[in-house]
């Protein structure tokens, strides 16, 4: 089992959270105006880099609170996690 570092909770088993996603996606400005093509551009188009990828994460099972995370897609290893509304931390090379 994989401990996975909550940044209000420390580390906790991964069967605690729940994936949500690309993060650091802005919602449109112009939701009104926004075309067909945009909202589906917007919806369902995410991307799928090989490598550290920042991501969305839910403590379901523990604060419940939503926090970033910094994810290598190839290894699965937790490379950084960080509160919603503060930047995305800079890695080592």
């Amino acid at each position: 089992m994989q401990l996975i570092e909550c940044p209000n909770c420390g580390k906790r088993e991964e069967a605690e959270f729940h994936y949500g996603g690309q993060a650091h996606l802005g919602y449109p400005t112009a939701p009104n105006e926004t075309s067909d093509a945009e909202w589906a551009e917007f919806l369902f188009f995410r991307d799928n880099p090989r490598g550290p990828f920042a991501e969305r994460w839910n403590h379901t099972a523990g604060c419940r609170r939503w926090f970033n995370a910094i994810r290598d897609t190839v290894t699965y290893e937790f490379l950084a996690v960080y509160r919603i509304g503060e930047p995305r931390p800079e890695l080592p090379a």
